[in-house]
């Protein structure tokens, strides 16, 4: 059975695409946000974070990563102050890239993909770095 929030999302082709459309957008978002979820790590950290609040804040997510990967200009504000108080360490950022870059791999290829998965490792690296 599949999540109720994907229910909710038009269908997907099964061909990998490029990521930049907003379906693409949020087929990434919930493919790596269900892997953070039921991993080890970072997971507790979320799921302590977030609570039940997953679909109110993917609508965030969705914002955010439509903004940081090859789409359109959509979360506006401060980004990272929300994470600030975070208890996360470069563990959780490899963690949190191999997630991002496997939920890539899963459904995306090319050029678009690439500059996916970099977008994020530079996402990440300044993040650590606040």
């Amino acid at each position: 059975m599949l999540p109720v929030y994907l229910l909710i999302i038009e269908p997907f082709s099964t061909m990998k695409q490029g990521v930049l459309a907003i379906k693409g957008v949020k087929l990434l978002a919930n493919c790596l946000y269900d892997k953070i979820r039921t991993n080890k790590i970072p997971g507790p950290i979320f799921n302590e974070w977030i609570k039940d609040r997953w679909w109110e804040n993917r609508k965030k997510m969705y914002r955010f990563w439509q903004t940081v990967l090859p789409g359109e200009h959509t979360c506006y504000g401060n980004t990272f102050s929300p994470h600030a108080q975070l208890p996360v360490g470069h563990e959780d950022f490899l963690k949190f890239l191999q997630l991002f870059n496997s939920s890539v791999d899963e459904s995306f290829t090319g050029e678009k993909a690439r500059v996916s998965r970099w977008r994020a490792a530079k996402t990440a690296e300044m993040f650590e770095k606040k």
